[in-house]
């Protein structure tokens, strides 16, 4: 801080010192003196507001003074041929010469943060708003919920269906497999159901990779040339995409992620459908496809019994629930013919049993 001090001492002592032997007003050397230092004052005053400047306002500032000052003398240049010992003229010309490097500098000071490497970039930059596309895989338009999440709202951006995947639900559909070609009929369903939703784009992309065969890889570079995310069901192209930089909207995550909690000491109510591994234990399913181990049930298999949840391991594979009976009585409800677990949760189809592990 000395040092700053000492050197516009220094600055303000030489200024004077120079103007009083310059004499600029000539004939009046103390006048000259003062105004060496009114000069000096305003420069350390000026040097002292401009300390905490950004240095891109300071290159705008420098930058926008230096263009004006070149349209000002290009202009002044420009009217030679005006009469310049006319009192007019030359008012204009010192206007110019004043007001645009002044407009230029103030200007060039203001905006000077568009100097920064990353909003300068911008400048060059598409400014229309960019699709966001959301390739959808085959799995995930025959399970069907994608639908039901783009009629909500909470799936934007335009849909994106490649004709390898239009060609791959053709194909199932025509199989001569019951079941495959109900999967397949379904796709095709959901896909026309989709395209008649209001506010929502399908769109039918003709990028094709013909020198990979698998429709996994394919998929994944269709997301990359249209910077895209995949939407998807299949647990091996989430991890084979995102090893390979590709966002995927996984619908079983977001399945999971809206699964109700179950808490321990929770009460529900559950249809006992198998035993279990352990011994009294028994096994229901909730409708969602959750495993319910519940222990001393294995003697009312087959019908609805009242039970306490005792734990809840949740695993990236799924969820289990562990309980046991809310009472050891006789009066369970016996159980109708296809009946299946009351429960208040939703979701997806059953999945194939666990082993049961002890509560």
């Amino acid at each position: 801080m000395t040092g700053f001090l000492l050197t516009r001492a220094i600055f303000i002592g030489v200024m004077v010192y120079s103007s009083s032997v310059i004499r600029p007003i000539e004939g009046h050397p103390i006048v000259s003196a003062g105004l060496g230092l009114v000069v000096a004052l305003v420069v350390v005053f000026a040097e002292m507001r401009l300390r905490d400047a950004a240095v891109t306002s300071l290159l705008g500032a420098l930058l926008g003074f230096g263009v004006g000052l070149w349209i000002a003398s290009t202009i002044v240049d420009a009217l030679r041929w005006a009469d310049t010992t006319n009192n007019k003229v030359q008012f204009l010309n010192g206007l110019l010469i004043v007001m645009l490097p002044y407009l230029g500098l103030m200007f060039g000071a203001r905006k000077g943060e568009w100097l920064e490497p990353g909003k300068f970039a911008t400048l060059f930059k598409d400014a229309r708003t960019q699709k966001r596309n959301r390739i959808l895989d085959t799995s995930v338009i025959i399970d069907g919920r994608v639908a039901d999440i783009v009629e909500t709202g909470f799936l934007d951006g335009t849909l994106v269906v490649p004709q390898f995947v239009l060609k791959e639900l053709q194909y199932v559909a025509d199989s001569s497999d019951a079941l495959r070609r109900n999967r397949g009929r379904r796709g095709l369903d959901i896909l026309h159901r989709m395209q008649k939703m209001a506010g929502v784009e399908v769109s039918i992309s003709d990028l094709d990779y013909p020198e990979i065969k698998e429709v996994d890889l394919k998929l994944i570079e269709v997301a990359k040339a249209l910077a895209g995310r995949i939407v998807t069901n299949d647990f091996n192209l989430n991890k084979v995409a995102q090893l390979r930089g590709v966002e995927v909207l996984n619908i079983n995550d977001l399945a999971n992620a809206l699964k109700p909690v179950a808490l321990p000491g929770e009460l529900m109510n559950v249809f006992i459908l198998k035993e279990g591994k352990e011994p009294n234990q028994g096994v229901a399913y909730l409708d969602d496809g959750t495993m319910v181990v519940v222990d001393n049930a294995r003697s009312r298999i087959g019908r609805h019994v009242d039970i306490a949840v005792t734990s809840v391991l949740q695993t990236t594979a799924g969820r289990m629930i562990f309980g046991r009976r809310a009472d050891a009585g006789a009066g369970d409800t016996p159980a109708k013919p296809g009946a299946r677990a009351e429960s208040d949760e939703a979701g997806r189809p059953p999945r194939a049993p666990q082993p049961a592990q002890p509560a």
